[in-house]
């Protein structure tokens, strides 16, 4: 997981923790993540991509990866791997391509002295379905490898 800004982090560990799945973890130094049994931290510098860089270099097919940022999305599915929103939303090839052009348009925006809203506040009804769409993943997941 993109574990930076992800707001998630609990509902992932008790998920994964159900099907047995480990978790990892990767955050820059700037942020302090606590150790738990079946989770691996690993903190990169701070450096504005690397925590992109890191899972973008070490992420498989069949992966699970939970992040906010669309081109690292991007690369994860080029990867073969699943790439989920922490509110749920399972980015694929039928939506990627218009979730990175809303972000070029809103950037262009910002750069002209436009202002964009940001995402609104997570509530305790997106942590809930994030998590059903991550139990659904891994049980498709479970149920696909004991075939």
């Amino acid at each position: 997981m993109d574990a930076d800004a992800c707001p998630v982090k609990r509902q992932i560990v008790e998920t994964a923790r159900q099907f047995a799945v480990p978790v990892l973890m990767v955050a820059s130094y700037d942020h302090r993540l606590e150790p738990e049994t079946g989770v691996r931290i690993v903190q990169v510098d701070r450096s504005d991509q690397s925590v992109d860089l890191y899972i973008s270099n070490h992420v498989a097919r069949g992966d699970i990866v939970v992040t906010q940022d669309f081109g690292l999305a991007t690369i994860v599915l080029a990867k073969g791997a699943i790439a989920l929103s922490p509110r749920g939303q399972q980015y694929d090839d039928g939506n990627i391509d218009f979730l990175m052009a809303r972000r070029h348009e809103l950037a262009k925006l910002r750069r002209s002295g436009g202002r964009a809203k940001g995402p609104r506040a997570m509530t305790d009804e997106d942590r809930e379905q994030f998590q059903q769409k991550l139990t659904k993943v891994l049980r498709n997941r479970q149920e696909n490898d004991e075939r």
